[in-house]
């Protein structure tokens, strides 16, 4: 029985949370502040997800750590998404052959 109203109460919780704006922001939003807030809810809701993803990818912390600062230093340097992940990949395999 417990089981049904947990997913009765998550089906209500889901329904509120994608109707509530629509009744509530019928104009559109004016303030400066609110509007860029909205505007870096996805990235950060992104960067949330991924971040301990990339610590947890390999058997160590340290070696995830090392191989994210490794992309956000050649990533700098204006490298393109697809050879910053090549060369972290690469740097965080190179260092677990020697760990």
């Amino acid at each position: 029985m417990n089981i049904y109203i947990a997913i009765i109460l998550m089906a209500l919780v889901t329904y509120i949370i994608r109707v509530l704006p629509l009744a509530v922001f019928r104009k559109p939003i004016t303030n400066k502040f609110v509007r860029s807030f909205l505007y870096y809810v996805p990235y950060v809701t992104l960067s949330v997800m991924t971040f301990p993803a990339i610590l947890n990818a390999t058997g160590s912390i340290t070696l995830g750590a090392c191989g994210f600062i490794v992309a956000i230093i050649f990533s700098l340097y204006k490298g393109s998404l697809p050879l910053v992940a090549l060369v972290s990949c690469l740097s965080v395999y190179v260092l677990e052959l020697f760990m």
